[in-house]
């Protein structure tokens, strides 16, 4: 039997209908939470941590405990778009905006991730992929409570806009930005930046109830991702364990990826 609320979606999708500027939505096109998954795959990130990466989404949405925040919620639902994304044009839409409101659509999700191939791309430009995600909510066909940008990745922007430019277009529209810096390794290049998480906290995350989950073991990055999952779904708080506030007393340098760029070789 055909499921007409997703079959409305996804036409309403397909004909790039906008319902933002206090629009009427139907029914089936309100979600509590549209959520962009931004996720790094820049040169920097080695082949092994963008694999334990997309499986870390996968899994999230696999798992019961997402399901259930899923439930939970004022209507039920959410919906999510995958976008892959290194420099500034370099941003690509793994899996679309798919509303998730049963078990079944959350595994069809995860399967769909798990069957795309990860591409590798060169530069780091998180304000590209903010823009492009600010985008894909404006064009989405969604009327959402909450909308959020949800970014990963290893380094600091070095193409493209300056971050804070773009995070502070994306706040004035409405959307949060949360953060996943990765910080497996040591710095050990020219491109890399000390205290990457007080970089995200400076100069990328922002919006109500933006935080961020610093990863720096492997063992912690499919756990994180889920918690992180987890937590912008109920819109509640996490362990303190999880959840790290800045400790530094100064700010981050927001230019410190665009110093770096008269150096040969990118990211």
């Amino acid at each position: 039997m055909l499921n007409l609320p997703h079959v409305m979606t996804a036409l309403l999708l397909a004909g790039g209908m906008s319902l933002w500027n206090g629009a009427a939505a139907p029914a089936e096109t309100r979600v509590d939470l549209a959520l962009v998954l931004a996720v790094d795959v820049s040169f920097s990130m080695e082949p092994e941590e963008q694999d334990l990466q997309r499986h870390g989404f996968a899994e999230a949405f696999q798992s019961p405990e997402v399901h259930r925040a899923i439930r939970q919620g004022m209507l039920g639902r959410i919906a999510v778009v995958y976008i892959e994304w290194s420099g500034a044009f370099d941003q690509e839409i793994i899996a679309p905006w798919t509303v998730i409101e049963q078990p079944a659509d959350a595994l069809a999700f995860a399967e769909r991730l798990l069957q795309s191939p990860v591409h590798r791309m060169s530069y780091t430009s998180i304000s590209g992929v903010i823009d492009f995600g600010v985008r894909q909510l404006r064009q989405s066909g969604l009327q959402a409570d909450r909308q959020v940008i949800d970014v990963s990745g290893d380094g600091a922007n070095n193409t493209g806009r300056t971050v804070t430019q773009a995070r502070d277009e994306a706040l004035a529209h409405g959307v949060t930005i949360n953060g996943l810096p990765i910080m497996l390794t040591r710095p050990s290049s020219l491109w890399d930046i000390e205290d990457l998480d007080l970089y995200f906290r400076d100069c990328v995350i922002g919006g109500p109830g933006a935080f961020l989950i610093p990863v720096q073991e492997k063992a912690q990055f499919i756990e994180a991702i889920k918690a992180k999952i987890i937590r912008e779904i109920t819109d509640q708080s996490l362990p303190h364990s999880l959840v790290q506030p800045a400790q530094a007393v100064s700010s981050a340098n927001c230019l410190a990826g665009e110093q770096r760029r008269h150096q040969p070789a990118g990211r």
